[in-house]
């Protein structure tokens, strides 16, 4: 095993080197090419999943992992969508950052370059296996993508097609490569393969995250885990308070921009929570309470079961499913210090008509994305005019927030000299 993903490696850092000096033109020429190649076989790409389905059914995956599982031909369309969007994107690649004319007369650039190759671990998300192919390649890199198992039929069908149209654009099939899903070791071998690899980047779920960050040698960027808040302040037009929690938890839950919990100010726990959790209900999501939501919760009407009490996991827990916990806080002191007790660093929202309130919270919030009346589920690349991400960074250095095209790369410096020597101590 070690020896095939090493290998691998190999022939992904032969295809970097040739794309890291191939044109933009070329780029999204191929770009377009597997956008077509995709829309003309969704037949067989939606065979490969159902098969994947089945196994997953049987096997007894949760809905959430299903629903992430899950293609149709409407998300094939968006997956190919995707590429065209990053087809039409600026290449990073050259972009000068920095630089000038030194008093020497040494002309000095930063220019961006490509990482060369990166690795992705990653969960059952087929739509990733294109989206990374697509945005490595538009950055001038190389991938290699180790999926999960319960996803192998789709991811394999995918990175045929990818390949296929690849090779018919002139450019290099071992850009994209498949690594073997069925033994672990192959995700240890990807992760330690200094020299070889560039870049590491799990999605997932928090284990699989923590285990790749942990474990890994070669670079890594942790990404995904979304224990996201959306906390509805003293001030708030609870009209647009409750849309918001609505889309932010119910839009698509099972994504890792979907809110897990509410927080509410008690100045307008007693109008709000009510309605709210009639609104909730409606969508089919079960709130775990606090005593004091609980006791507001209790006047709505709404069928048993819709609300169950919170636990002291409930706070931490990125439920991926249609279940929020929720509570009601004194103050927006009291949300600030929740959410840094509990928040993953993602995307936290506030809801607030108080200019000042909102100024604290975006300033005082400690996270990669911060919304102020807006649904937590905007953190997205597509939705932030990047095209398709990469992942959505929880971390600080290198990158933070949706991973699009400049993150994918490096720079380097240029210095053109007519004949400079550097004086003498």
């Amino acid at each position: 095993m070690r020896e095939q993903v090493l290998s691998a490696a190999r022939r992904a850092r032969a295809a970097a080197a040739q794309l890291a000096v191939t044109t933009r033109e070329h780029k999204d020429a191929a770009l377009r090419t597997m956008a077509e190649a995709l829309r003309g076989r969704v037949d067989e790409v939606l065979a490969a999943n159902e098969a994947d389905l089945a196994a997953g059914r049987a096997a007894g995956l949760s809905e959430a992992l299903l629903d992430r599982l899950a293609l149709t031909a409407k998300r094939i369309d968006g997956i190919a969508d995707g590429l065209l969007t990053v087809a039409g994107l600026a290449d990073p690649v050259g972009e000068v950052l920095r630089g000038g004319i030194l008093p020497n007369g040494l002309e000095l650039r930063q220019v961006r370059v490509p990482l060369g190759v990166v690795g992705i671990v990653y969960e059952a998300r087929p739509n990733v296996t294109v989206d990374a192919a697509g945005l490595t390649l538009k950055a001038g890199n190389a991938v290699l993508l180790r999926g999960s198992s319960s996803a192998e039929r789709s991811n394999a069908a995918l990175v045929t097609v990818l390949r296929e149209a690849l090779e018919t654009s002139g450019l290099p099939a071992d850009a994209v490569q498949l690594l073997p899903c069925h033994d672990r070791a192959s995700v240890q071998h990807l992760i330690t393969a200094r020299g070889l690899v560039d870049l590491v980047i799990p999605r997932g779920g928090a284990g699989l995250i923590s285990a790749v960050v942990e474990q890994a040698t070669v670079p890594t960027v942790e990404t995904g885990v979304g224990n996201c808040h959306v906390y509805v302040d003293a001030a708030a037009d609870l009209d647009v308070a409750e849309r918001i929690v609505v889309n932010a938890k119910a839009r698509r839950p099972s994504v890792c921009n979907a809110a897990e919990t509410l927080l509410v100010h008690a100045d307008v726990a007693a109008a709000f929570v009510p309605r709210v959790i009639r609104a909730l209900a409606d969508a089919g999501v079960t709130v775990h309470a606090d005593a004091r939501f609980a006791r507001l919760a209790a006047t709505a009407g709404v069928e048993p079961g819709a609300v169950v009490p919170a636990g002291p996991q409930d706070w931490d827990t990125e439920y991926l499913s249609l279940d929020i916990a929720a509570g009601v806080v004194d103050s927006l002191d009291d949300a600030v210090r929740h959410i840094a007790e509990h928040g993953s660093g993602h995307t936290e929202a506030i809801v607030t008509r108080d200019v000042a309130s909102a100024r604290q919270f975006t300033g005082r919030v400690d996270a990669a994305a911060v919304m102020v009346n807006a649904s937590t589920a905007f953190t997205d690349g597509g939705e932030f005019g990047m095209g398709a991400e990469i992942g959505i960074s929880t971390q600080k250095l290198h990158a933070r927030g949706p991973m699009g095209l400049p993150e994918l790369t490096s720079s380097k410096w240029v210095v053109w000299g007519e004949g400079h020597v550097r004086p003498g101590a």
